[in-house]
């Protein structure tokens, strides 16, 4: 809370940092739409100034021009940063938050390299700045569908355990028999890169730097290719059922405020039987549809 000079306190700070919020932290307000299309503009420009940076022939002809408006970007987004603290309601929740660390490492660098000699290589770091395109897109609309992703691949867990285990072995097995068969000779010079050789196959990756020379070998190596194909589709078929019995479980969770009916998609906002809103905390605030157009839903069901 602000004081005044009198030592009562003063609502227009209050006032100020509220509205400061509602345009940095707000998403529907058509101010925060603004700022949110203005900060990704400037997220996306910034990227690709660093990346231009980073081109020694583009750095060499206009890299004053470069650096300038990197100053202008680094400047932007401190004033931003600094903002957020300011108009944060937990100023220290956000500091310490991922979002807030990513904010002030992606600022930190240019600033540092006035201080501290060498530390152009830090330069790479600024390149987090895109990572914060995430919060401008606001995720947090699709943290329900991240949430069913996660559940799902926790379901999972003990069958990928299984299947990383089974793939440890194969590759193991498949790189000494290589080093055995092809040898030294064909650049299998020990079974730590026959192993190598094996994960690039069975992954159909293929770079091609060893590839087995004698029949058996190649033989070996087509039966390895085969595995790799079997291994991915079923992993594929395990994580897509349990995404699946998941999606399934969330569309049975997920029931309407107003007429307490479950069944709807994860993304749904507004129910498909009564037509209320399915984000409404008070069912009250947000009534259903008319008793006509409710009834004509209940013949969809």
């Amino acid at each position: 809370m602000s004081t005044s000079e009198h030592g009562a306190a003063d609502p227009t700070a209050d006032d100020t940092r509220t509205r400061l919020w509602r345009v940095i932290f707000g998403t529907d307000t058509p101010a925060g739409r603004v700022f949110d299309i203005v900060l990704m503009a400037l997220i996306l420009a910034s990227v690709a100034n660093l990346m231009l940076v980073s081109v020694s022939a583009i750095e060499a002809r206009i890299g004053g021009l470069l650096h300038g408006l990197e100053w202008l970007f680094t400047l932007a987004f401190s004033i931003e940063y600094a903002a957020r603290i300011y108009a944060a309601r937990r100023r220290w929740a956000y500091i310490r938050s991922f979002y807030g660390l990513i904010d002030l490492v992606s600022i930190l660098p240019l600033y540092l390299g006035l201080i501290l000699p060498d530390t152009h290589y830090l330069v790479a770091v600024r390149v987090l700045r895109i990572m914060r395109i995430f919060r401008v897109f606001k995720l947090v609309r699709y943290a329900n569908d991240a949430r069913v992703l996660s559940r799902s691949l926790m379901h999972a867990q003990r069958k990928i355990q299984i299947f990383l285990g089974m793939l440890a072995l194969i590759v193991t097995v498949l790189g000494a028999v290589m080093y055995v068969v092809e040898g030294p000779v064909h650049g299998f010079t020990s079974i730590p890169r026959s192993i190598y050789w094996a994960i690039v196959t069975i992954t159909t990756v293929g770079y091609g730097d060893i590839s087995p020379s004698t029949p058996l070998g190649q033989a070996i190596a087509g039966v390895a290719i085969l595995v790799g194909y079997a291994l991915l589709a079923i992993t594929s078929g395990v994580i897509t059922a349990e995404l699946t019995n998941e999606i399934r479980n969330e569309r049975q969770r997920r029931q309407c405020p107003h007429c307490e009916r479950s069944g709807h998609e994860i993304d749904a906002t507004y129910c498909k039987f009564c037509g209320g809103d399915l984000t409404a905390e008070d069912p009250e605030e947000d009534p259903p549809a008319d008793e006509e157009q409710a009834a004509s839903r209940d013949k969809l069901d």
